[in-house]
């Protein structure tokens, strides 16, 4: 069992940045393939970015490619998304989510299916 608590969420102006961490519960996150997505409004949840559980292979969406970066820490728990030149289309709920669907080192899942667990997830908003 994994738990996820996310934090760093908040209101930016358009070309600011923000620094969301996702904490988690556990003795064995350093196993898990973690990803953030995010889900605006009346939208489904989308993907953003996942790290592999050895923190070397690294996937963006393409919205996210130059402007994100994330990253983990095994000995805090802790996976990192920092955002960059933050743009009003990035407005959304940021969730963090753990995945065991693979031991592959280089996995890096993008799909909501292969996640198993997740965090409540922090709200970013960014005016114009």
């Amino acid at each position: 069992q994994v738990q996820l608590v996310e934090s760093g969420g908040g209101l930016v102006q358009a070309g600011g940045s923000l620094r969301l961490s996702c904490a988690a519960s556990g003795r064995t996150f350093s196993s898990y393939a973690m990803g953030w997505f995010r889900q605006a409004p009346g939208k489904e949840r989308e993907f953003v970015s996942a790290i592999s559980w050895s923190g070397g292979n690294i996937n963006h969406a393409d919205s996210a490619k130059g402007r994100f970066t994330i990253s983990r820490d095994n000995a805090k728990n802790t996976v990192y998304l920092q955002m960059n030149s933050l743009k009003p289309e990035d407005t959304a709920v940021y969730y963090c989510a753990a995945s065991r669907y693979s031991d592959s080192s280089y996995y890096t899942p993008t799909t909501i299916k292969e996640y198993d667990y997740w965090g409540q997830g922090t709200q970013v908003t960014v005016s114009s």
